[in-house]
């Protein structure tokens, strides 16, 4: 059995799993915006409520694109800069172990070198345009 004809469908279920996470993440992040402006402020960014909007719009909209396959090396290339900054300014100088954030940083590079896969919007509407 050759198992390497199912190697395309990867990036599907890549994208499934990472964008079912970021949007999980992103849906909480929505319902506590004013928790996300003070946690980005407390990591020392400036325009602290920008920079919210932009981290719950990735881990939202940018997950239901994934999900579906929209642009997908571009969202997830801004899904791995998001899981950097969690890592650099969030988990690590709090003594934690970045096991989730370093997971979806993986799997969105993975992403971003996989894109949309076969089973995908982007895929249909490439080969509509052609």
């Amino acid at each position: 059995m050759n198992l390497n004809r199912f190697s395309p469908y990867a990036a599907v279920v890549l994208r499934l799993a990472v964008g079912a996470v970021f949007l999980h993440h992103g849906l909480m992040k929505l319902q506590n915006f004013e928790g996300v402006t003070g946690m980005v402020r407390g990591i020392g960014f400036p325009f602290a409520p920008v920079f919210a909007a932009i981290l719950t719009g990735v881990e939202t909209l940018g997950a239901v694109c994934v999900i579906l396959g929209v642009l997908t090396r571009i969202w997830a290339l801004m899904m791995a800069v998001d899981m950097v900054v969690a890592i650099l300014g969030v988990v690590l100088p709090h003594g934690g172990v970045p096991e989730l954030e370093g997971m979806l940083l993986a799997g969105s590079l993975a992403l971003v070198a996989l894109g949309d896969g076969p089973l995908s919007i982007g895929v249909t509407l490439k080969k509509g345009s052609a």
